[in-house]
């Protein structure tokens, strides 16, 4: 016959088993801890949460009026000819640089080249170069050297203010399949007067009018027109719009004439 189970071996054995039990679920609970932290992590890294994504967030109501005049900014050089930034920089979408019309020179653009390839960095970077802001792409597309055409872009409507000092001595419509789109505006540097600046896409303001002097960032030329109707702008691919902008351009003012 087994030994009697005495009471002390009885209270030993309880003891052993609700010890094991606690053990069981305490290891059951971490199991289950685990498991919810690794299902969470990988709905979070790819995407299954189920959470709706969230769209881009409604551009602020004070975006909507009326900016004022750029600080001073130089964006691009010819030689001793500086180009200012001809919108707010509140406005500004993106900076591009292409092709400019017939006979258009190319500048030297400020700041850094945003979409420049890795070769071009690693040369920049051992034998240095133009660094910092503003940021600019270079963009396809145009008739003369890849860097003579300043593309500055903005909202439809954005007031443009004048590149340079100097006096106005043309405005053209711009006219696109027998449409005019806006207008191009021609001044005369005070500094470079054997060039000219040519500031188009723009709605003219009706208080200019060649022979007007204008100031660079502080006279106020007009206002961005919309050309996502004439032509698909390269600019597009890196604004969150159509592209609209503004276009700068230098020529000599005897070309221009001729042109």
């Amino acid at each position: 016959m087994p030994p009697p189970v005495t009471h002390r071996h009885a209270r030993v054995t309880h003891r052993r088993r609700v010890d094991r039990e606690r053990r069981l679920r305490r290891l059951a609970v971490l199991v289950a801890i685990a498991v919810v932290a690794i299902v969470t992590l990988l709905l979070s890294a790819f995407g299954g949460s189920g959470t709706a994504a969230q769209g881009p967030v409604p551009a602020s109501a004070s975006r909507l009026l009326p900016a004022g005049p750029p600080l001073p900014e130089i964006v691009a050089r010819l030689g001793t000819l500086h180009l200012q930034l001809p919108v707010s920089q509140s406005r500004v979408t993106a900076i591009g640089y292409q092709g400019g019309s017939d006979g258009a020179l190319a500048v030297t653009p400020l700041g850094t080249q945003a979409n420049e390839g890795v070769l071009k960095r690693v040369i920049r970077s051992i034998f240095g170069g133009s660094s910092g802001r503003p940021r600019w792409y270079q963009l396809p597309g145009g008739q003369g050297p890849s860097l003579s055409a300043i593309d500055v872009g903005a909202t439809t409507g954005t007031d443009v203010y004048s590149p340079v000092d100097g006096t106005i001595v043309a405005i053209d419509d711009v006219v696109l399949n027998a449409a005019a789109y806006g207008s191009r505006i021609d001044i005369q540097p005070t500094g470079a007067p054997s060039l000219v600046v040519s500031v188009s896409h723009v709605r003219v303001d009706p208080s200019l009018v060649i022979g007007s002097p204008v100031t660079a960032g502080s006279s106020k030329l007009g206002a961005v027109v919309d050309f996502a109707h004439a032509e698909r702008q390269a600019l597009a691919r890196y604004t969150n719009d159509s592209g609209n902008h503004v276009v700068i351009e230098v020529h000599p003012s005897a070309t221009l004439a001729l042109g």
